[in-house]
């Protein structure tokens, strides 16, 4: 392996001529860095990258946390941060918790032994406390599409609560009245604040909560198509369904195929995420569209800010609005 003493030797230079041409702590003269960089090139020498930035104190790295990176919705917010990350010289290293706290903790103790300059954390649960790890090593952190209880961390999510009351209200205005509901996990803040926002709809509608008419889901596929074929097995299922989130809006229709029933005209489908298979399936889906792009920018920009500012920044916490996207999945349903 080729080490700096080697570029030095052939370069005719010191061991700090070269450093200083690495790093740029020190003039040297044009044409000593070309003939380092020349000889650099010859014997395929790259330095550590990594050792120069715990000398300067930063890795150029950023710990990225999603819960489940098979769902579309996190693989879309993972490429972008990545994509805005490398924009702005930062590597990003990409940790998938599955959806489980334990694996989510032993990813935080492998970005802390990375000395990664930061991270953005979506999690697995409500309220994991070995985020606090992070908070006393003073490395800065962004939680991102959860709303956690620590007041030194930036937040960015979306007004979940207000998408599911615009989802909820939506179905009301086509004339439904026997609307259902499937949540997902209830530990989840994003999945809680939707539902409230459908109670929310409901009871301003003046419509009393028919218990049946909500099933608890798991943000999944099979979740979804479960929870319609409980929904079709009452004695009088909904005419229309809020799904809160996408997969399971998909999983609703795989469901409905089974069952020969068709969407729009005998059950209408609502989900939340607008994640891009959304317009491309048949029917196209209507469904509360996050600003993917805006929380993922956002997210990033207040880490590097945070990274490059530390505790002089005040910790702020922002709330993007959903927009309702209406598509071919739901049909006015005349009152009786």
């Amino acid at each position: 392996m080729t080490t700096i003493k080697d570029v030095a030797e052939k370069a005719g230079v010191s061991i700090s001529t070269v450093s200083h041409v690495i790093n740029g702590t020190r003039f040297v003269s044009e044409e000593l860095i070309q003939r380092v960089l020349t000889v650099m090139e010859e014997l395929h020498y790259h330095p550590n990258t990594l050792a120069q930035g715990l000398r300067r104190g930063d890795t150029k790295t950023i710990g990225l946390i999603v819960p489940d990176n098979s769902n579309p919705f996190f693989a879309e917010i993972a490429h972008t941060i990545e994509d805005l990350g490398f924009q702005n010289g930062y590597s990003v290293i990409l940790c998938n918790s599955h959806g489980d706290l334990d694996r989510e903790a032993t990813y935080l103790d492998l970005l802390i032994s990375k000395q990664v300059d930061g991270v953005i954390f979506i999690s697995a649960g409500s309220n994991p406390e070995h985020l606090g790890e992070l908070i006393s090593r003073n490395i800065p952190v962004v939680v991102a599409d959860r709303d956690l209880e620590y007041d030194s961390v930036d937040v960015v999510l979306v007004n979940n609560e207000k998408g599911g009351y615009k989802a909820t209200r939506y179905l009301l205005d086509l004339g439904h009245t026997k609307i259902a509901c499937v949540t997902g996990p209830t530990e989840l803040t994003p999945s809680a604040a939707r539902y409230r926002g459908y109670l929310n709809a409901l009871n301003g509608a003046g419509l009393s909560i028919n218990d049946s008419y909500v099933i608890t889901g798991d943000f999944q596929v099979d979740g979804g198509e479960r929870a319609m074929l409980q929904l079709f097995a009452l004695d009088s299922p909904p005419t229309a369904v809020f799904l809160c989130n996408d997969l399971m809006a998909f999983g609703a229709f795989r469901a409905l195929r089974k069952l020969n029933r068709h969407v729009p005209e005998e059950i209408s489908i609502i989900g939340f995420d607008d994640i891009k298979l959304a317009s491309i399936i048949t029917p196209a889906l209507t469904t509360v569209a996050q600003p993917l792009s805006d929380l993922a920018k956002t997210a990033v920009n207040l880490l590097i800010n945070r990274i490059q500012h530390g505790g002089d920044v005040k910790t702020e916490r922002i709330i993007l609005d959903p927009v309702l996207v209406v598509r071919d999945s739901c049909i006015y349903q005349a009152r009786k």
